[in-house]
């Protein structure tokens, strides 16, 4: 039977009363002739597993825990409510009753009535009197006592299962959860802090690997599709038993118009206006319970942290919901504050919460971070007021923006910038989906400029690019095609696509938004003329130096007239005066870099980016005015330098060793040049890739350089 503060009375007068959400609101005791079930004989589960997929290893060692002899133990399991615990508890009941002799007891442990009335239905069951259940439910005599006595003494070996201990302060306020010789208790709990579960064996329970996952659905909907399809879906899921099987029963159970596993993909992503998590929980197919239900089962723990005093878990757990379900470092909550909704100095005890209900968990690593499960927050998001989304995704984003620099210089590889890539794009998704106010929309869109200026300058160009074509691609369903923050990240699309060698491509890409520029901001707007540079870099690279000569003298024009002679921008642009500049007469140029030399020095400092640039390209200017040996020590700095800022398999420092191998060559020094341009080759290979122009031109070199040293 199934209720809510439901009050019975059996034959014998006696009342069992059970409040919350409940699977069991009575129990009958039976004299010692009754050879017939009893309610807590049977597992009270919403549905019963088809098949038990994966836990190959735990159900190993629980079915080892019930072997015949084997008594005084306790399993705690735990994880994420919807994964799959009770299942697995069912699964061993079953086996323990089946092939074991135990007799098994199955108790709900989620509110003091339940488990109480529970308890003392086991006690019955294991040969307890009228008059000492009487005695115990007046108060007379310690209840739990009795139920642990009777176990103790029960004839016949037993398992007994306390499901949905989520607060396992009930268990040890009435001092239920013991251990007997004669049993094996199981327990299953959101509850994941050791400290509840002393001398208890703790199993954590997760999502399920994919091709377990997809056999799920397949088990519960064999004719709706294939395991492929099957696969598909499970990905969407999360990989969560619980939306596996209320999936899988949503398929199994249409009768009208049955949809196929591709239909049940296609209706996920909510084109129709359907909401997913609507749409998943209708696979429950009449349950009540909270437990049953993806849109309810988490708000179930969110509730109890409310009771216990953290009220505060809930908003954390929806600014989680702004970003992703990939690791998120911790750094990210450092100053977090929501308003009164979330003080700084409660955000860890908020945290902890979470942690010890399952709702997110620690993983380990180098970086510390949190996974929290997609469908959770997915499940989460859709119920966050919108009065409130606003407020979270700015706070979302201001914690993004902290992370990543508006102008980060690359010293050593960051591993966090890649843990943050799906947090930005989840945010951007976000804010766009909630079509919130512009202005949100463009602090989201600003956070994924910066991390592909990042990612860029860190060396990760395709990172950079699947960036910029996704951040692209969810910015301008909110903002115009001409807005500067749109125009940042394509041209940063042109500069990405430069540097992994698809030059005409980068071409056309820089040649569209420049004539986007020019029309919308003008011909001498700043971002007009850094889709000159782009350009300008893209046709020196394709040989075409008199067409780019122009465009750099606009630039320095440019720049010079707005931000001044030594503005950081200006010199980028004058020092590719240096690189590009073709001919052989070059004492003027050669000039022309000492100046900007010292400007940098001046300006910038000896050690700064763009002053090592600088050099590295006066050095090539040196060696192309036919002043080989003073270029052979500039360039040798300008490899030291380099090296020791960026590493030694860096796109920049690549580039001045190939410049150290080219000024040995011409120096007839061939022998120390093949050595170098091997080091070239063998990390633009690994780094670029085989097929790169600038992979190939230093196997050219190499070849080259073996074949002069062969032929004098």
């Amino acid at each position: 039977m199934t209720g809510r503060n439901d009050a019975r009375a059996d034959g014998q007068g006696r009342v069992y009363q059970a409040s919350g959400d409940q699977h069991i609101t009575e129990h009958h005791h039976h004299g010692p002739d009754w050879s017939g079930p009893d309610s807590v004989r049977r597992p009270a589960v919403g549905r019963a597993p088809v098949v038990l997929r994966d836990r190959t290893e735990e159900m190993s060692r629980l079915r080892a825990a019930v072997e015949p002899g084997v008594g005084n133990r306790v399993y705690v399991l735990h994880g994420l409510g919807g994964c799959g615990k009770t299942a697995v508890a069912y699964t061993l009941f079953d086996h323990a009753t089946h092939h074991t002799g135990r007799i098994g007891l199955w108790v709900n442990a989620s509110d003091p009535a339940s488990l109480r009335a529970g308890m003392l239905a086991v006690a019955a069951d294991r040969g307890a009197t009228d008059g000492e259940l009487m005695s115990a439910r007046s108060g007379l005599r310690p209840a739990a006592d009795l139920v642990w006595q009777r176990l103790d003494q029960s004839d016949q070996p037993w398992l007994l299962v306390l499901d949905n201990a989520d607060d396992p302060a009930i268990l040890r306020d009435g001092g239920w959860l013991r251990t007997s010789p004669a049993g094996i208790v199981i327990v299953t709990s959101r509850q994941a802090a050791a400290h509840w579960w002393p001398r208890a064996e703790l199993l954590q329970f997760g999502v399920l690997p994919r091709a377990e996952a997809a056999l799920v659905l397949r088990d519960l909907a064999p004719h709706a599709g294939t395991i492929d399809e099957a696969a598909v879906i499970a990905d969407r899921l999360g990989r969560l038993p619980l939306a596996l099987t209320l999936a899988g029963g949503f398929l199994a159970h249409q009768v009208i118009d049955p949809w196929t596993m591709a239909d049940y993909d296609q209706q996920l992503d909510g084109t129709d206006g359907r909401d997913p998590i609507e749409l998943i929980d209708q696979g429950a197919l009449g349950a009540n319970d909270s437990r049953h239900l993806l849109s309810r089962t988490w708000q179930l723990s969110l509730d109890a942290l409310a009771e216990q005093g953290l009220p505060e878990a809930n908003n954390l757990l929806r600014l989680f919901a702004c970003w992703g379900n990939d690791p998120l470092p911790l750094t990210l909550l450092s100053g977090a504050e929501i308003g009164s909704a979330l003080p700084a100095f409660r955000i860890e005890s908020a945290l902890r919460g979470l942690l010890d209900q399952s709702l997110t968990e620690l993983l380990p690593g180098g970086v510390r971070c949190l996974r929290t499960h997609g469908v959770l927050l997915d499940s989460v998001a859709r119920t966050i007021p919108s009065e409130q989304r606003k407020q979270l995704a700015a706070v979302a984003a201001r914690q993004l923006k902290a992370a990543l620099p508006e102008n980060p210089e690359r010293a050593t590889h960051d591993p966090r910038l890649t843990m943050l890539t799906s947090h930005v794009l989840a945010l951007l998704r976000r804010v766009v989906d909630w079509r919130l106010d512009q202005s949100v929309v463009e602090e989201a869109t600003e956070c994924s400029l910066r991390l592909v200026v990042a990612l860029h300058r860190d060396g990760d160009y395709a990172s950079a690019l699947a960036v910029v074509d996704r951040a692209v691609g969810l910015a301008t369903q909110r903002l115009p095609e001409d807005h500067p923050l749109v125009l940042g990240l394509r041209q940063r699309s042109g500069r990405a696509v430069y540097r992994l060698g698809r030059f005409e491509e980068a071409e056309a890409l820089e040649r569209q938004v420049l004539d986007v520029c020019e029309r919308s901001l003008g011909p001498a707007a700043l971002e007009t003329l850094e889709s000159c540079l782009g350009l300008a870099r893209a046709l020196w690279q394709l040989g075409r130096e008199p067409e780019a000569m122009p465009l750099i003298r606009r630039i320095i024009a440019g720049r010079t007239e707005i931000l001044g002679a030594v503005h950081p921008l200006t010199l980028i642009a004058r020092a590719l005066i240096l690189e590009v500049t073709p001919g052989s007469d070059l004492e003027e140029e050669v000039a022309f870099g000492q100046v900007l030399i010292a400007d940098c020095h001046r300006t910038m400092g000896e050690q700064h980016p763009i002053t090592l640039i600088a050099e590295l390209d006066q050095a090539d200017l040196l060696r192309r005015a036919g002043r080989t040996a003073e270029a052979l020590p500039c360039a040798r700095k300008a490899l030291a330098a380099h090296e020791e800022r960026y590493g030694a398999e860096y796109p920049i420092t690549l580039a001045a060793r190939s410049l150290l191998s080219t000024v040995l060559a011409e120096l007839g020094r061939y022998a120390e040049a093949i050595e170098e341009v091997e080091t070239v080759v063998d990390a633009r290979t690994r780094v670029l890739g085989a097929s790169h122009p600038w992979t190939v031109w230093s196997r050219e070199r190499l070849e080259e350089y073996r074949r002069s040293l062969i032929q004098p």
